[in-house]
Parts: C-alpha cells; sequence; structure tokens
C-alpha cells in the first residue's frame, strides 16, 4: 500500500487511456506526457503504457508500506526520500515506512511516478485513467490509499545506461500537421497562424489549452465533427485552444491544425504565460 499523506495541486492516476468508447461521447484521458510515463514505466521494467501517478505543479507526499522500486520522470519537482534529495530518471529501492515528497517545481508541468507492477487501482472502460464522470474518484486526496501490484525484485539489476532526452519538456516549438479546415484559411492567415508566438492562458486544463492571442476568424461554424487530443480549433472569438487528452469527441470549431504527438507532451509540460509556436510538420 501507498498512503497518500499530501495530494498535491492535482494527481491522478493515468495509463493511456481508454479506447473504443469514443462513440458514446467517453474521452480518452491518459497520461498528458506519454514520452515521460513510458520512460519512467521502463525504467522499473514495468510495460510502458502501465498506470502511473501523474501530478501537476505541485506534487504529493507519499508513504510506502512496502518494499518496491520506483522511478520518476518529466517535470523537476524538488523530490525527497526520507528527506535526502533524489534525481528524475533513476531506478529508486523503497522500503517500509519510507517517505516520498515532491516539493517545489523546478521546471516542467507534470511529473510522473511508476512502481514497480504498477497502481492496482480502478479500472473503467479497460482503462484505469481518473476522469470526471466516469470513475469514481477524479483525482486523488489526502489519506487516499494505493495498492500496487505485487511484482518479484529480484529482476531489477541494470546493466547498462539509458540516454533520455529531456530538450522536448522546454521546447517552445510544437510540431504540427494542416487540419480538416486549414485550407480555409486565406494565404495570409495561415502564414501568419504558422508565424505568431502565442501565449498559453490561464484556462488550461487537462481539456484543453487556450491560447490569449486573437487569430482573426472568418470562417462559418462546422458540421459537428470528430476530435481528438492535439487538435487546434478556432472559435468564433478567434481564440485558439488545442484539445487534450481529456477532451471532447467531437466540435464545431473549425479545426486548422493538429498537433504531433510530441508536441501533445511538450504542451502538457507548459503553464500560463509560457510561449509557444507552431512548425509545420514537412
Amino acid at each position: 500500500m501507498i498512503k497518500v499523506l499530501r495530494a498535491g495541486f492535482y494527481s491522478t492516476i493515468q495509463d493511456f487511456g481508454r479506447y473504443g468508447y469514443q462513440e458514446f461521447g467517453v474521452p480518452f484521458s491518459g497520461v498528458m506526457d506519454r514520452k515521460a510515463a513510458a520512460f519512467a514505466n521502463s525504467l522499473v521494467g514495468n510495460y510502458e503504457d502501465e498506470a502511473v501517478l501523474e501530478m501537476t505543479m505541485l506534487g504529493a507526499s507519499l508513504q510506502f508500506s512496502v518494499n518496491t522500486h520506483i522511478a520518476f520522470s518529466g517535470a523537476q519537482m524538488d523530490a525527497k526520500l526520507n528527506d535526502v534529495e533524489i534525481m528524475n530518471n533513476s531506478l529508486i529501492a523503497i522500503s517500509p515506512g519510507d517517505i516520498l515528497n515532491f516539493g517545489k517545481l523546478k521546471w516542467g508541468f507534470r511529473c510522473y511516478l511508476a512502481v514497480l507492477g504498477g497502481f492496482k487501482t480502478e479500472t473503467v472502460m479497460k482503462s484505469k485513467s481518473m476522469c470526471s464522470n466516469i470513475t469514481k474518484a477524479s483525482r486523488l486526496l489526502k489519506n487516499d490509499e494505493l495498492a500496487i501490484n505485487a511484482s518479484p525484485l529480484e529482476n531489477q539489476n541494470r546493466y547498462s545506461r539509458i540516454r533520455y532526452d529531456e530538450s522536448y519538456i522546454n521546447s517552445s516549438n510544437l510540431e504540427v500537421y494542416v487540419g480538416p479546415e486549414f485550407e480555409n484559411l486565406t494565404d495570409a492567415q495561415q502564414k501568419k497562424l504558422l508565424s505568431i508566438r502565442f501565449t498559453i492562458s490561464n484556462n488550461n486544463s487537462r481539456m484543453g489549452y487556450q491560447l490569449n492571442e486573437n487569430f482573426q476568424n472568418n470562417l462559418e461554424a462546422i458540421i459537428t465533427g470528430p476530435v481528438i487530443p492535439g487538435t487546434v480549433q478556432l472559435t468564433p472569438s478567434g481564440k485558439l485552444i488545442v484539445l487534450m487528452r481529456d477532451c471532447q469527441t467531437t466540435g464545431g470549431y473549425p479545426r486548422v491544425l493538429q498537433l504531433s504527438e510530441t508536441a501533445i507532451n511538450s504542451l502538457s509540460q507548459k503553464y500560463t504565460g509560457q510561449a509557444i509556436s507552431f512548425k509545420l510538420s514537412k
């Protein structure tokens, strides 16, 4: 068991999401930054898509009651084990009674904690991803207890090092593809869309990131069509919204761009006021 001593700002259990239920209006959900989550899982020997603890902006404080191994990746949150500093992207042995604390955010925005064997939490529609109105709990709370799957420790010897590229976390250039309604923009609008430095508004969440700057919109609303994480919608007010993992499954705003998977990972590590720009994939 792992006891939650402090839940942090917004902490949830997430895997790689639930698929096959979008026709019923169920969002994909899942980890916002798949690269960080997959790497943390790989370090402890889990499958890459095993459920992890996703912590946003301010991390959790956890007390362990079992022997296990952990790893965490993504944002740096001044992590300490029993008040001793520990590093991202490392395999760490845990003993009963150990307290893991994530403190002040140094850079990035979301951190991912993987535990050997994975978390043994509620599964709904083939996924452990917490989501409002889908799972019983939409986030972790103080004094919650998290069970983990039993897994032998004897196979945790490591004989090599992996170089992990974290540059995407701080990159401000997001790779995009043209969206279904991109060609409805004028040539001048297309060029402007790909040259503006946008900033992230305080209206950002797991559902979507709204950008501050206005972009001229003379497009008609579209018949409701499918949207997915990474879809960039142009609203009637001229605001751009980048849909994220908990987004709706359909929408009526023009879909002018589509973020690549790497760009979604990168954007998920950004917060209010940070600048981004769109770079069209060749």
